[in-house]
Parts: structure tokens; C-alpha cells; sequence
């Protein structure tokens, strides 16, 4: 078996093997270059590189050991498909006030619970109105023939239940499709169990903000006729008159806040007249309009505050004007800087201002910035024309489209072709609109405003926005692959820079060596030649715990290197049960071949006990857990079951190989040969001692808890994190107060991360919101607040994202709720399971509650400890999912020793009935101190390997993990096993009392 295994394991780690040769000979032959290396590597994509199996390039690829992100670098994802907006197309969009309000209050009771969002709006629709039917919103024309006026409430809830898991399964083909056409190599797929939800990860990805807006864009394209601004100035003048007014009825808190906003003014208007020497720029005209015409509006408006105030919408919009100061025949009214974009969103959409528009009137921002304005965005009126509100034309005529480039081949553009009601529909419309532009949005978002020249027939048309070849393939991509069903919104990200993955793998690798000889050189020290045929299963182990990985096309992450080293340190246990049973025969006089054969044995019942409980935790961070802690599961699970096939059987076969040639084997040292021999510590008499000790450190810890609380990570409160790494050292302070006033809503907090040089910054800045830009709009709010601390600030904002910001992660609020609620569930299911399992192995419920006594303790411990610590030590400690994973792994260990101490107790009860229980219990946690230190000992020298060369990523996480060893260590001796002792001493009195 262990021959064929090891087949197995060299056959899928060829394809890595293979994968990485041709990567080496592509960076040969590019020298640097990475275009040519790109196109190396696509001219072999199809060639056979494996000559034995004829497998091409692209086929070990997609066989090769997956690495994650934080090793590789690149983006993962999870999105939420908007079931809101699918229920709503359903309905054909209905304006029933009980259909509205139940949808609002659907989305009010999601933010606190699991349930579906279908089940929230049928409890909702129910609560508002008991008398109203479902029935009478869903019996639209699409959906007739499944819904009838007669159809009860339950009828129709089943079918939005089956219609929503439709579109999301839909949803769930058309990403995979723009994925694939993406090419990135190694992308993963898949929907999550929470319905709705799906993951993305995409390794070696070098523009996650293109994957971001290739992601979310819903492909909802439309084409609408559009207002020219002279024909709608007076509206907007008379709409500035309007909020003018509002403002005035404003408290002094308000007047205080609008101060804030005219001091950003002043800044924009910085920023904007830097164009002013752009003579290409239509800004370069606006401008020098706009600053000659701030300063006649009226003589006493000549400051920047009273400007605000005469005209609050035209501080924020600067008109479009000609040089004569007229409006400008064209669908763009205005300008506005991306910081006031929102203002001028909040000011349009008052009540009071929409009453004095035209009803037909809408607007949409430009998708792009105006090119040199520094984040200048135009505002295009849009002019509504069908009775229902939806635009004339839409994308799902669209029956083919592609990237191109125009006439004088300078930008690229989308080509795109209608069927034929799509042809003659644009045929009127361009006929129509002869002279006057057409604005064609995609998503909510004008992509141009072509002006119509004459009437287009035959349905073929081109978008142009300025785009470069990549955005217009992705554009045509989107169109091609078809519209989504709804909105997908990214609610969970992390991206991580190729410099910080290739930093992680040399760290980890590193971590990963010293360990592993660490570990090799204590066996070999500690039980002599006996502890060399551990250290050999233990490289088998590793081995086979890498093909195990490949053959699965499991991902390995950092965490999951970490979970390779911890079971290193763990399937030593199972080594060390079997020596320490060994020489315990060997001591009573057995011969060396029965004495092996009785370790066996004897060592079987703890070593299965002790990693059942540890598998189960394993099991439990895999249901429970995502992205890196899924993969610290993974291989912690692999790890578990091929040490115990290693431990147990391939040493075993060694010992019997060496036996069968007569070749000596010793079981340890003269070093070693009387450790832990005959020691007779009284444990249980001096038991009280440490119940005392543990109870003050606990109640320090829950003292901090309540005065101090805890570092949570944006796991649990929702939020983006960003790594930026500076060429020297930065005060942490200092940069706080800078990125104060840049993030005005909202202030960032900031924190050394690592060395001096690099920091962690999190905000809640624009958590909520849905606008797909909405990332670049806090990335380039960052930029703002930090570029003077690169080259003087003459850091372009490309090169601030690619080169100093390491990595990001963006939780989304919802998402944050059901980490904390998947994070409680984890917790108390691992403990339950526990229970239940050495209750059933003991057949005892004293025993279960002293291993969870102790676990308890041990949790409790880890907890307060890192509240007291925290913003003291010089690493991070915040509480976020890889805490979680830390606690579950503390939980498993300490169990793992405790169940060996309850396992000699089993057996000395079983062997001694009528001894002193106080001395069994004593004389087993003896005699199980050999295997207690050494597994202990060699585990914590792992982990201190891990922390202190592993990098600042996992750094907080293995000191969780260091603390539980000690702490799980002394639990098992000096609190699971006295509890054990003092329930069952208490059952007992109660038992006499009752005789």
C-alpha cells in the first residue's frame, strides 16, 4: 500500500514539476520581459512538454498543486447574487405599497438573520398585510402560466424559490463563462452553501480591479435619448435655488458639517485647475469659465463658504459652459469631482428639487474620469420616452459583439450586432435623434453620448468610450456571455500583491525546513535509533501528505503550511505513545521483539482516541470555515490520517525489517535512557493550588475583556483592510491624522504591520455600498492621504496600487454577521462532538466533563491573554476567522493530551479496581509524562519555528496556537484529570449518603 501510495504521490507531483520547468525556461528566454515570457509560455500552451503521457503545457497546469493566494499572489471573491432585484423583475417591477414594504423590511430582518431571503419577504409580505395575496403581485405575463390568481401564498413562495435558485444558477454559468474567457490559469469556481453566495479565486491575477468590474457588471445595457443642458438649465438653476434654501433651514450641526464639505471644495478646485494647461481638455474651457463666473455670481458671494451657500449644487457640479458662459448644446451638464458625486446624487433625488425637474429627466454618471482631470466625472441628462420608464433600447437585442479599433486605430471600441427587432428599433431611434446624442449606459453607467449624424440601419453599431484594448474586450466579453439575471455584488475580497505571496512562500518554506530538521534532530536525540525510524516516516509522511494534495487539487496557503508543520509536530505524538510503550516493556523485562509488539498494541487505544479528537476538529474548520482556514483544514485532516498510516504502520514494517536481520534498535539515549523515570508527583493532593492559579489568570483575562474588549479584524465587523509597505519607517500616528482628513466621513485606523515600514489601515468607508467603483473610490481616497510619503508625492495612483499596496480585503457586513454566527456554531459544535465522543469511549460523563472543563480553560485563557497583550506586543493579535481556526486547533490538541492521561486512567481502573484512587490517578498522569513533555516539547519547538520565521501574516495566529500547547498541556495535568477525580469523588459520597 505505502509503494502504491507513493506511485500515486510522484505521478501528480510530476505535473508541478513538469509545470515549473517550462515557467523557469519562459523567464530564460524573456529575460525579464514579461509580454515575451507571456507569449512563451501561450506558444506552448497546446504542445506536449510531458513526452512520457503526452500531456500539453496547459494540461499539467491545470493538474500541477494549486497554491493560494497569499503564496501566489491574486484575487479571491465571494459575491452575492441580489435576490432582492430578482423577486422584483418577477413581479414586472410592481409598485404595490404592500409589495414595497414588504421588501424593505425583508432586507431590515436579513441583517440578523440565516434565513433566505424568499422566506424573510413571504414572513414580511404577511406581517404588513395578512389579508394580501402573493398571488395577485406574481400573476404577471412571464409568469402566468406557473402563477394563477388562485395560487396560495405557499404555491407562490415554492416557485420564487425555484425561480431565484434558476437565475442564481444562471448567474453562476455566466460568470464561469467570462472567467474562462478571462484566461487566467487555475481558476476556481464555485457556489457556496449559503444560497446566492459564490466564490472566485482567481491565483496570479495581476488587475484585480478589472476582475472586480468584470465580476459585478450585470450587462444591463441600454440606449436612451438624452436633454441637451440649454434645454434644462433653467430646471437646474431653479433647483440650486431650491437646496439654497433647505440649507438655510439647517441647524448650526449642519452648518458645521457643510463647513467640512466647502473645505473639500477648496481642495477640488485645487485638483481641477491643474487641467487648466491641458489646452486638449474640454475641462481647460469649463474651468476658466467656472473661475470667472464664481467670482461675478453676486458681490457678495466672494468666499468659498458663501459660494456654498448661494450655490450649493454648482459648487459641487461645475456647469458645462461654452466661452461665452452659455450652456452647451450636449448631454453633459456638468463636472464634478468623485469625492462630490454622492453630494450631488442626495442633492438631485430630494423630493423638493425632483418636484421642480422635468418628470421625464434622469441622470447618469460617466464610467470613466475625464482624461488629465485628476477624477473629474461628467453628469449626462438622460430623457425618458417610454411610458413604463425602461429605455427604448436594450441589451438583450445584442446578438454578437467583439473588441475592434476605430478608423484612425488610436482607441479601441466595442463592434456589436442586433437581431432584427434590436436593428429596427435603433433604426428609429438614430432617425429620430438626427443632431442630438444618444447615450448608450451599461449598468447605471454612460459609456458614451455619441452624436447621431444620420440613420443607422442594418443594426450594427460601436461603442467608443476612450477604452484600451483589455476594457473593451471585457466589455464584449460581458455583452457576449449574456446579461445577468441580477446584480452580483462583491461582499467578500482579498487581494494579495506577487511580491507579498513570493515573501510568504520564503518565509513559509524556511519556517518549513527549520522545523522539520528541528523536529528530526529532537527524535533522533531523544529515542536513538528508534527515533531515526520515526524521523523516516516522518519524511514519508510529508511526502505523502504533498501527492495526497496534488491528486485532490487542493489549494495550499500559508495557513496550510502552517497545518503540514503543526501535523509534523503532531504525528510525532503517535511515535512518541509507541517508544514510550516500548520502553516501558522493555523495562519490565520483555525482549526487544515482544516488547515492540506490546507497544503496539498498548499504544493504539490513546494514539486513535488522541487523533479521532483532533480529526474532528479538522473536520469541523473544513464545514465551517473559508478560503485560507479551509485549506489549514485540509491539510491538517490530510496530515492526520497519513501520520497515523505512517506512525502506525511504516514504522512498524522498519522495526521488523531491522528485527528479521537481527540489526540492534535502541529506544533512546544515555541522555534520555532515565527520563521521567520513577517521579511521583502528587498531582491530585496539590490540585487545589493550581484550580487557584487558573482562576486568577481567567478572571484577568475576563477583567480585560470587559475594560479592554478585543481586537476585532473586519472578519467580524465588516470593513476593507489595506497592507502599504513604505520605503522607510512611518509613524503610525502621524499618518492616522492624515488620513483623518482625507477619509472625512469616516476615519481609518492605523496600525504597525510587521516591520516599521509597513502598516494595516481599515476603514468602513463606503462598506455599504453597492456602486461597483465604490473600491476605487476608497483606494483612490487612500492614495490621496498617503502619495506624499512616496517620491514626494509624485506617485501615480497605478503605481501606489501595484507597488506599495501589498495586499487588501473587503467583508462585507452581512458576511461579517454570518462569520460571527459561523464562528459560534464552530466553537460549540467542536466542544458537543467531544463531549459526546469520550463519553461514548469512557463510557463516563465525568470524563467528558473534565476534557471540557478543561477546554474551557484553555479557550478562556487564549481569549483573555490576547485581550491583556493586545496593542502591547509587537505583532498583531486581532480576532478574526484564522483566531478561530487557532482556538479549534487548541481545542483539538489539549484534547488530544488529555484523552491519552483519561486512557492510562481507563486502563490502570480497569487493570488495579481496588487500588487508592488518589495514587491511580497520580501514578497514571506519571507515567504519562514522558509522552506528555516530549510531544509538548516538540510541537512548541515547531510552532516557535513558524513564528518566528513565518511571517507577519500567520504570526498572531501561531501565538495563539504557542499558548494553547502550554496551556493545553498544563490543563491536561493539573485541571481536566483533578475534575475527573473530584466529580467522581463527589458521585461517590452522594452514592454512601443515598445506601
Amino acid at each position: 500500500m505505502a509503494i502504491l501510495l507513493a506511485i500515486v504521490s510522484i505521478y501528480q507531483l510530476s505535473f508541478t514539476w513538469i509545470a515549473n520547468n517550462e515557467r523557469n525556461k519562459a523567464k530564460e528566454y524573456a529575460n525579464g520581459n514579461i509580454n515575451l515570457e507571456t507569449r512563451y509560455l501561450d506558444s506552448i500552451s497546446n504542445i506536449s512538454v510531458y513526452p512520457v503521457l503526452g500531456y500539453t503545457y496547459r494540461d499539467c497546469q491545470k493538474r500541477e498543486m494549486n497554491l493560494g493566494l497569499d503564496l501566489k499572489g491574486g484575487m479571491n471573491a465571494t459575491l452575492e447574487i441580489s435576490v432582492v432585484d430578482i423577486i422584483k423583475a418577477l413581479s414586472n417591477y410592481s409598485k404595490d405599497p404592500v409589495f414595497t414594504k414588504a421588501i424593505a423590511l425583508a432586507k431590515e430582518k436579513q441583517k440578523n438573520s440565516q434565513a433566505d431571503f424568499v422566506t424573510l419577504f413571504g414572513e414580511s409580505f404577511k406581517e404588513i398585510n395578512p389579508n394580501a395575496k402573493l398571488a395577485s403581485v406574481f400573476n404577471t405575463p412571464d409568469m402566468r402560466e406557473k402563477i394563477s390568481y388562485n395560487s396560495t401564498d405557499e404555491e407562490v413562495l415554492t416557485i420564487l424559490h425555484a425561480e431565484t435558485q434558476a437565475a442564481i444558477n444562471n448567474t453562476f454559468q455566466i460568470l464561469r463563462t467570462r472567467i474562462d474567457r478571462f484566461g487566467v490559469s487555475q481558476p476556481n469556481i464555485q457556489q457556496l452553501g449559503t444560497a446566492g453566495r459564490i466564490l472566485v479565486e482567481l491565483p496570479g491575477v495581476k488587475d484585480p480591479e478589472r476582475v472586480k468590474k468584470l465580476l459585478q457588471g450585470t450587462a444591463q445595457l441600454e440606449f436612451w435619448e438624452t436633454y441637451k443642458f440649454n434645454e434644462i438649465i433653467g430646471a437646474l438653476s431653479e433647483a440650486n435655488k431650491v437646496i439654497s434654501e433647505l440649507q438655510l433651514q439647517d441647524n448650526k450641526k449642519e452648518e458645521t458639517k457643510d463647513l467640512k464639505d466647502s473645505t473639500n471644495v477648496l481642495s477640488i478646485n485645487t485638483q481641477a485647475d491643474s487641467v487648466i494647461n491641458d489646452t486638449n481638455s474640454i475641462t481647460n474651457q469649463l474651468l476658466a469659465k467656472i473661475d470667472s463666473s464664481k467670482t461675478n455670481t453676486t458681490d457678495s458671494a466672494t468666499t468659498v463658504d458663501q459660494q456654498r451657500k448661494s450655490n450649493p449644487l454648482w459648487t459641487v457640479l461645475y456647469p458645462n459652459l461654452d466661452k461665452e458662459g452659455r450652456p452647451v448644446e450636449s448631454a453633459s451638464v456638468g463636472f464634478s469631482h468623485f469625492k462630490d458625486t454622492a453630494k450631488v446624487n442626495k442633492y438631485l433625488h430630494l423630493k423638493q428639487v425632483q418636484a421642480v425637474l422635468p418628470k421625464d429627466l434622469k441622470f447618469y454618471w460617466t464610467v470613466k474620469s475625464i482624461k488629465g482631470s485628476k477624477g473629474l466625472y461628467e453628469l449626462i441628462a438622460i430623457k425618458i420616452t417610454t411610458r413604463d420608464g425602461r429605455a427604448p433600447l436594450e441589451g438583450d437585442v445584442i446578438v454578437d459583439a467583439r473588441q475592434e479599433f476605430g478608423q484612425n486605430r488610436a482607441e479601441a471600441e466595442v463592434s456589436m450586432g442586433m437581431n432584427g427587432t434590436g436593428a429596427k428599433t435603433w433604426a428609429r431611434l438614430t432617425k429620430e435623434n438626427v443632431n442630438r446624442q444618444i447615450a448608450i449606459v451599461l449598468d447605471n453607467y454612460v459609456y458614451s453620448f455619441p452624436n447621431v449624424n444620420g440613420e443607422i440601419k442594418g443594426g450594427r453599431s460601436s461603442i467608443t468610450g476612450g477604452f484600451s484594448v483589455e476594457e473593451a474586450k471585457d466589455l464584449a466579453n460581458i455583452l457576449k456571455s449574456g446579461k445577468l439575471p441580477a446584480p452580483a455584488h462583491i461582499v467578500e475580497s482579498v487581494t494579495v500583491g506577487p511580491s507579498l505571496g513570493q515573501e510568504a512562500i520564503d518565509s513559509g518554506l524556511l519556517s518549513f525546513i527549520i522545523a522539520f530538521i528541528l523536529v528530526l534532530l529532537f527524535m533522533w536525540f531523544w529515542y536513538s535509533k528508534a527515533g531515526v525510524i520515526a524521523d523516516l516516516a516522518l519524511i514519508i509522511n510529508i511526502f505523502f501528505i504533498m501527492g495526497v494534495l496534488a491528486s485532490l487539487g487542493a489549494v495550499l496557503t500559508l495557513p496550510g503550511i502552517a497545518g503540514i508543520v503543526l501535523t509534523i509536530g503532531m504525528s510525532v505524538d503517535a511515535n512518541v505513545l509507541i517508544f514510550e510503550r516500548i520502553r516501558e516493556e522493555l523495562s519490565a523485562g520483555k525482549g526487544i521483539k515482544l516488547a515492540i509488539k506490546d507497544g503496539y498494541n498498548n499504544a493504539y487505544s490513546a494514539i486513535i482516541d488522541g487523533n479521532v479528537t483532533t480529526l474532528l476538529t479538522g473536520i469541523i474548520l473544513f464545514v465551517f470555515g473559508s478560503g485560507p482556514i479551509k485549506g489549514f483544514a485540509t491539510t491538517l485532516i490530510i496530515g492526520i490520517i497519513s501520520s497515523l498510516f505512517s506512525a502506525i504502520l511504516i514504522t512498524r514494517v522498519i522495526f521488523v525489517g531491522w528485527l528479521d536481520k537481527n540489526k540492534p534498535i535502541s529506544s533512546a539515549t544515555k541522555f534520555t535512557e532515565n527520563a521521567f523515570k520513577n517521579t511521583k508527583i502528587n498531582f491530585i493532593g496539590k490540585r487545589k493550588i493550581f484550580y487557584i492559579i487558573s482562576t486568577v489568570i481567567i478572571l484577568a483575562g475576563v477583567t480585560s475583556l470587559f475594560s479592554r474588549g478585543l481586537d476585532f479584524g473586519i472578519d467580524f465587523k465588516g470593513g476593507r483592510t489595506y497592507v502599504v509597505r513604505f520605503h522607510e519607517s512611518v509613524n503610525t500616528g502621524e499618518i492616522a491624522k492624515q488620513l483623518k482628513e482625507t477619509f472625512v466621513v469616516d476615519a481609518p485606523e492605523v496600525k504597525t504591520f510587521g516591520n516599521d515600514n509597513q502598516i494595516k489601515v481599515s476603514t468602513k468607508y463606503l462598506i455599504d455600498s453597492e456602486d461597483i467603483n465604490a473600491d476605487i473610490q476608497v483606494e483612490q481616497e487612500l492614495y490621496e492621504g498617503l502619495k506624499s510619503y512616496f517620491n514626494d508625492g509624485n506617485v501615480s495612483f497605478d503605481d501606489f496600487k501595484n507597488n506599495y499596496v501589498m495586499s487588501s480585503q473587503k467583508v462585507g457586513p452581512t458576511i461579517a454577521d454570518d462569520i460571527k454566527v459561523e464562528a459560534v456554531w464552530a466553537i460549540l459544535f467542536s466542544l458537543i462532538m467531544i463531549f459526546l465522543y469520550i463519553f461514548v469511549r469512557f463510557k463516563n460523563w465525568q470524563f467528558g466533563m473534565g476534557a471540557l472543563s478543561a477546554l474551557a480553560h484553555d479557550v478562556l485563557i487564549v481569549i483573555g491573554l490576547f485581550s491583556i497583550f493586545w496593542g502591547i506586543l509587537p505583532f498583531s493579535l486581532t480576532i478574526d476567522q484564522a483566531f478561530i481556526a487557532a482556538i479549534l486547533t487548541v481545542v483539538g490538541y489539549s484534547v488530544n493530551d488529555t484523552v491519552v492521561v483519561f486512557d492510562r486512567i481507563r486502563e490502570y481502573l480497569t487493570l488495579f479496581p481496588k487500588h487508592d484512587r488518589k495514587n491511580m490517578y497520580n501514578d497514571a498522569l506519571n507515567s504519562t509524562l514522558a509522552r506528555t513533555f516530549n510531544t509538548s516539547l516538540s510541537t512548541f519547538i515547531v510552532l516557535l519555528a513558524i513564528f518566528i520565521f513565518g511571517g507577519d501574516v500567520i504570526r498572531g495566529f501561531v501565538f495563539a496556537l504557542l499558548i494553547g500547547i502550554v496551556v493545553g498541556t498544563y490543563s491536561s495535568l493539573f485541571i481536566a484529570t483533578p475534575i475527573v477525580f473530584d466529580t467522581i469523588k463527589k458521585k461517590e459520597s452522594l452514592d454512601k449518603k443515598k445506601k
